[in-house]
């Protein structure tokens, strides 16, 4: 089903998943408009995308997700949006606040605006932080939608990425002021890797402080299956494909679908390993440290960070929940998105790991002199 001539909200446009499911909307659809919303847009991301743009207008929406009359505007209009802008943070370094703010209440403003300005599809960006791992380290292991998993979220991240995502699914149906019905559907894409990873920037940058030693975090057999940007954008091309189609609509409408592909299952630290070995980076052969050690140390440096926190806000570098999230296996299957999105991974692991090191290696002189600068 083709989005030709429609007009689309991409919320987080500036950001990495952003960027590229713009880019690919513009490649593969023809589109009258795309409205580029975020707290603000670089001129060059603009210039980047003319050699695609094609006739689509592309419209810069400037502004704050919590700002109902903003939101109302950007949305006027449209048919689709694309929210994918949220605070992604797992070292509880963002106030709550601030992130529930942002995650939960911008989520909410959006859809009332969906309502408002009669937008027909909404398609929200989750995550798999939403299902665990829990606090016990059970694995997961080509996991399903339908599976049952007890886990009680501790990042601030998680929960209000869990909420969101239940406002969205709760909101299918909803009556929209024509009286037309809003549809709704929810991706839980993995680890999302690829050119323009932040995450993946980090690691090479402690590797290079560390002699370009990679410090092992993850045991070898917690394997997780990352999944490429590209596969992710394309994941969200066939969901507004399939809310379109009136055949799909109902059926996918007030689901979540899990967005893996075919890299291959693999610890987050031997990941960081694959694609940064070609760049001359070596691998820590053990952990750091026996795991209860870890653990232990996190405990301490959580409790003195509680202690002093009316006086001053300390967030430790690592945490217990994050130290249970390294190494926990934690995987899922793309099938049910194949089945009922006619999701297919656009982009193979090969040449995935290719496009992701060759990024890399262009990011590397210039984070070395960063350091060096310090």
């Amino acid at each position: 089903m083709s989005l030709r001539g429609e007009v689309c909200v991409v919320t987080g446009a500036g950001g990495f998943l952003g960027k590229r499911l713009v880019r690919l909307l513009l490649e593969e659809e023809k589109l009258a408009e795309i409205r580029l919303l975020d707290k603000h847009i670089q001129p060059q991301l603009l210039q980047s995308l003319e050699d695609c743009r094609g006739e689509t207008t592309l419209s810069v929406c400037e502004g704050d997700i919590r700002d109902a009359d903003f939101l109302r505007k950007s949305c006027r209009g449209a048919s689709i949006v694309f929210h994918v802008a949220s605070i992604i943070d797992v070292n509880d370094s963002v106030e709550y606040r601030e992130i529930y703010g942002v995650n939960v209440k911008g989520t909410q403003l959006l859809l009332e605006a969906c309502v408002q300005e009669n937008v027909v599809s909404f398609i929200y960006t989750s995550t798999i932080e939403v299902m665990g791992p829990n606090s016990k380290g059970d694995p997961i292991i080509n996991g399903s939608e339908d599976m049952e998993y007890s886990c009680a979220l501790k990042f601030a991240y998680s929960r209000t990425k869990q909420e969101a995502e239940q406002r969205t699914l709760q909101a299918h149906g909803e009556m929209l002021h024509n009286g037309g019905r809003l549809a709704t559907c929810a991706l839980r894409p993995m680890y999302i890797y690829g050119e323009g990873c932040r995450f993946l920037l980090g690691h090479m940058g402690d590797g290079i402080k560390n002699k370009n030693l990679l410090y092992r975090m993850s045991k070898p057999e917690a394997k997780v299956n990352p999944v490429y940007v590209g596969n992710v954008a394309t994941a969200h091309l066939q969901a507004a494909r399939s809310l379109k189609d009136p055949q799909k609509r109902n059926a996918i409408g007030g689901k979540f679908y899990f967005i893996s592909d075919d890299t291959p299952h693999m610890s987050y630290s031997d990941f960081n390993y694959v694609v940064m070995s070609p760049l001359g980076f070596n691998i820590q052969e053990k952990l750091m440290f026996p795991l209860w050690l870890l653990y232990l140390v996190c405990f301490l440096m959580e409790m003195l960070c509680l202690m002093v926190r009316p006086v001053v806000r300390i967030v430790p570098p690592l945490n217990r929940q994050l130290v249970t999230m390294l190494n926990t296996p934690f995987s899922f299957s793309y099938q049910k998105a194949k089945d009922d999105l006619g999701y297919s991974p656009r982009f193979t692991w090969e040449e995935a790991r290719q496009r992701t090191v060759e990024w890399l290696a262009s990011e590397l002189p210039r984070e070395r002199e960063r350091i060096r600068a310090k």
